[in-house]
């Protein structure tokens, strides 16, 4: 039984990590592969905005909903058809003929992305016991950071060596990797809150709060359906949290997050750095591939140094916010992140490639002080009983600050230089 327990564990901990690793590489592969994108399928800068934020927006908006349904009919169920959904998604991408199709595709993969990411370290939680619970959470966080980094490398060659659609063919065989051993490997189901009442209407606001916020940021200068989506989605969110505050069983229990400072404080600043610093990559991809003449493997080899720092220097930061308190760790890396991302507001043609690496290695290093730190914050400020809690706000502050920094760019690009087609601008 000992054996069988041990290889379930295994089993649950690779699949676990393959679904870590999927999410933080395509976000950085598909950076790189926009200039091709834009190439070949030939659209203007706005659909091509939209390839990235069409995945991240309703990853981030249906986040918490999955894990409220994964908590009451099984995180195995929402987990293995979010895999199917998301596998589906690639396929569909990888075959794309149009970029609004592309962006469809993206879409779907997306919700698939959510079902899984709300259930992949709860499902992990529940089969890890208590004593090696830390080192099996820190493998996974592993598996994330070789995400980041095998990305912009990976994903460059890919594009340079093969197609674009490399990327999501390499993506679908991760996906139907997981579904194998999750059906064949992973026996059992697991369950949280199954006798709490389904909050059906909290998801629905929640899901079109954030989706119409995000649509509405993302294109606000381009014409009066846009505003009217950013303000439909203000309203809704304001009605969203008015609504949970008054449920026995919310999604979101509004009135512990709101008296819990430590954690709201602390999930606050993750929303905002994530906002400051996720568009980074997509900007400098094109950048050194449009404006340079950069190659994208030649450019996924320089947009690499930024993820590397974070993943040497991540374990150590992680340890020194045991011993020093990590609101203190995490405001002086937001603070180095924030003088990094100052410097490249001075990129210009004749800038040598040596500095641009040179800031990336500078925000990796800020990035690295504030996001383990700032995790432990988290984390540490939620009783064992709302890990669960703690956990999928993390990751949806995370989502919503990614999404938020996409939409950030489209707003800037729509506003200076319209839609118009990649290169010629």
């Amino acid at each position: 039984m000992e054996e069988t327990n041990r290889n379930t564990l295994r089993i649950t901990l690779v699949v676990v990590m393959i679904t870590s690793f999927i999410t933080p590489f395509m976000s950085n592969a598909i950076n790189l592969a926009i200039p091709a994108i834009g190439k070949e399928l030939g659209g203007g800068q706005t659909w091509l905005n939209w390839v990235v934020s069409s995945f991240l927006i309703p990853c981030a908006a249906f986040l918490l909903p999955f894990g409220h349904m994964a908590d009451r009919f099984g995180r195995k169920k929402i987990f293995l058809l979010g895999m199917i959904v998301h596998a589906l998604g690639a396929l569909g991408c990888a075959l794309a003929p149009s970029l609004p199709l592309l962006v469809l595709f993206r879409i779907v993969a997306g919700v698939g992305s959510a079902m899984v990411f709300s259930n992949s370290i709860a499902i992990l939680t529940s089969v890890v016991p208590p004593e090696s619970r830390g080192r099996m959470l820190g493998y996974n966080s592993a598996a994330t950071y070789v995400g980041l980094s095998l990305g912009p490398v990976l994903g460059g060659f890919l594009t340079s060596a093969i197609s674009w659609r490399a990327i999501f063919g390499f993506n679908l065989l991760l996906a139907l990797t997981v579904i194998v051993l999750t059906v064949w490997k992973l026996p059992g189901e697991w369950t949280g809150a199954a006798s709490e009442k389904f909050d059906g209407l909290g998801i629905v606001l929640c899901v079109a709060a954030q989706a119409l916020l995000l649509v509405g940021l993302g294109d606000l200068t381009s014409g009066a359906v846009y505003m009217v989506s950013f303000i439909a989605g203000v309203a809704l969110l304001i009605l969203f949290f008015w609504y949970e505050g008054r449920r026995a069983h919310p999604l979101v229990p509004v009135g512990y997050v709101a008296g819990n400072k430590p954690f709201l404080f602390a999930n606050i600043p993750n929303f905002i750095n994530y906002s400051a610093t996720f568009a980074l990559s997509f900007v400098l991809s094109l950048y050194l591939q449009t404006a340079l003449g950069l190659d994208s493997a030649t450019s996924g080899l320089i947009l690499l140094m930024e993820p590397v720092i974070m993943a040497l220097l991540s374990p150590l930061t992680g340890a020194l916010s045991d011993k020093i308190r990590p609101q203190i760790l995490s405001a002086v890396g937001m603070g180095i992140s924030a003088l990094g991302l100052g410097a490249f507001a001075f990129l210009g043609l004749k800038t040598p490639v040596a500095l641009i690496i040179l800031d990336l290695a500078f925000i990796g290093l800020g990035f690295a002080l504030f996001i383990a730190p700032n995790t432990n914050a988290i984390m540490g400020s939620v009783d064992r009983s709302l890990y669960g809690l703690g956990s999928s706000m993390l990751g949806n502050m995370r989502l919503l600050g990614q999404s938020t920094s996409m939409a950030l760019v489209s707003l800037i690009t729509s506003a200076l230089i319209g839609d118009l087609a990649l290169g010629s601008a």
